[in-house]
């Protein structure tokens, strides 16, 4: 499974159906099962929103990369597991501690 965690800088504009653009910081890229699924983090998340991040998978059209919703529950929660996995493991939990 190829992964790769990005640096908080790393920002995407996405644009959706109604053409509304959107920021959003690229938190990790994996691949799964084939697929390569994105998760993003709202740049400026919504005030009605919950605290968490986006997964979209992408997918190859007209020769152009294009981030699309998994609505499959399933495959979600298999994505979701294997980012919150990928995720935890990159956590230094002993950064800033002095010894």
């Amino acid at each position: 499974m190829a992964e790769e965690l990005f640096d908080e800088d790393e920002i995407i504009t996405l644009t959706d159906e109604d053409g509304k653009e959107e920021k959003f910081i690229v938190l990790c890229v994996i691949e799964y099962n084939g697929s390569q699924y994105y998760a993003l983090l709202p740049e400026k998340p919504a005030e009605d929103e919950e605290d968490g991040y986006v997964i979209l998978r992408a997918e190859e059209e007209e020769g152009e990369t294009m981030l699309v919703t998994v609505d499959d529950d399933e495959e979600f929660d298999a994505v979701a597991d294997e980012i919150d996995d990928y995720l935890n493991s990159e956590i230094d939990y002993d950064e800033g501690e002095e010894e």
